[in-house]
């Protein structure tokens, strides 16, 4: 396979390899089989697996990197039609494994999280490994019976339902609610021949109303999942992102029907530091024929406004670009109205015999009047003191002169 490489790449370090060649994919491969390879190959050089040996944690960066190229459908894109120039590789977005992370570095991702950050975590290495070697209890699931438990963080709860021919055909529904919005991970599992487990699909919890819930839909036609941190990565990026990217991750999902048999589900707790406690419900969407009609119709909707979307903000930014030379072109103008004006002014004042008056004279005299005029009424205020008073003869201060050679 072709490698994509840019100037800049070859110049910069060391030479990138093609995604596809990473992953040991075809050029066509469906998102499904990207997925699977992409967590077989992490499982394998994972950190957690491969402590002490740095060529296995370089090639585990790889494959992520890999991954967040092709997983993602518009870098998948622009990288098919132009290389590694095309994908803006400072947004790469990276899964998390925070059961891998210091208890600092955790208390940072959860900072940032609860500051709007978009923070993407992955499942534990070792809950896939367990899975995968088979060394996981499973509970079975009754249909149409909820069970209410509490996962613990970084940790999964593994259950298995079983379904009929007829209950295939109708169409089957797994849902998993959390009253208390903890943040937890719906997982659906294939079972391999080697009796293990692999991850084939996942569903992170998401706000609804009061609740954070997350569901697998089964209906036997094409069903659609919303993922919302492309819309809050873009978000990030433009404030007008925040409307037009809304419905980018608005994808199919990869499975829309089970065979009858037995199928394994799991909850991941996802929380940063607490346990998660949910309710999980698995159901045959039998008696849901209108909701599944609805479903469908109002999916229809939203994929034809995305369409619609699309073509309105390519109109949105020409106006925009439009309205701000026009507001640029506003504030100019005012200003030259302005500055004639001015000159208009002085061309006006300039009619005059009369020498200019100099500010600083002028200035200084009507300070020097100012003083003045207090100095004035200082003095008119100023009552004089007891001290300054003329003191007034009483009349048994009589001054007698008395000649003492005299005799009375």
């Amino acid at each position: 396979m072709p490698s994509h490489l840019s100037k800049q790449d070859a110049a910069a370090g060391p030479v990138r390899r093609d995604p596809y060649e990473v992953l040991a994919i075809s050029r066509n491969s469906t998102d499904q089989e990207i997925k699977s390879a992409y967590r077989k190959m992490a499982l394998k050089y994972h950190p957690d697996k491969n402590s002490n040996d740095p060529e296995a944690a370089d090639m585990f960066k790889e494959v992520t990197f890999s991954y967040n190229i092709l997983s993602d459908p518009d870098k998948r894109r622009q990288y098919d039609s132009a290389g590694f120039e095309a994908v803006e590789l400072e947004s790469q977005e990276l899964e998390l494994d925070l059961s891998s992370l210091g208890a600092v570095n955790t208390m940072f991702a959860a900072l940032f999280s609860k500051l709007g950050v978009p923070i993407k975590t992955t499942v534990s290495a070792t809950v896939l490994e367990e899975a995968l070697n088979g060394a996981v209890d499973i509970h079975p699931l009754p249909l149409g019976l909820p069970i209410c438990r509490k996962v613990e963080k970084q940790c999964a709860h593994f259950y298995s339902v079983t379904i009929t021919e007829e209950e295939a055909r109708d169409g089957f529904v797994c849902r998993v609610q959390s009253s208390d919005k903890s943040k937890f991970k719906l997982l659906y599992f294939d079972q391999e021949e080697s009796g293990g487990l692999s991850l084939a699909l996942q569903e992170d919890s998401a706000k609804t109303g009061k609740v954070k819930s997350a569901g697998m839909y089964f209906l036997c036609f094409p069903v659609y999942r919303l993922d919302h941190t492309v819309n809050s990565i873009a978000a990030a990026k433009d404030a007008d992102a925040a409307f037009f990217k809304k419905l980018d991750g608005f994808q199919p999902y990869e499975i829309t029907e089970l065979k009858a048999g037995t199928h394994v589900f799991a909850v991941y707790g996802d929380n940063f530091f607490k346990s998660a406690s949910y309710s999980i419900e698995a159901l045959c969407a039998a008696p849901f024929m209108e909701e599944k009609a609805n479903l469908r119709a109002v999916e229809a909707e939203i994929l034809a406004k995305r369409a619609e979307i699309s073509k309105f903000e390519t109109e949105y930014r020409e106006v925009l670009a439009q309205f701000t030379e026009m507001s640029s072109r506003y504030a100019q103008e005012m200003q030259a109205i302005d500055e004639f004006l001015r000159q208009r002014n002085e061309i006006h004042a300039s009619y005059t015999t009369a020498p200019p008056m100099k500010q600083s004279s002028s200035k200084w005299r009507n300070k020097g009047s100012i003083r003045e005029t207090k100095e004035d009424a200082q003095v008119r205020d100023k009552k004089p003191s007891t001290r300054d008073r003329p003191k007034k003869k009483k009349w048994f201060n009589i001054h007698l002169k008395v000649d003492k050679r005299k005799p009375c």
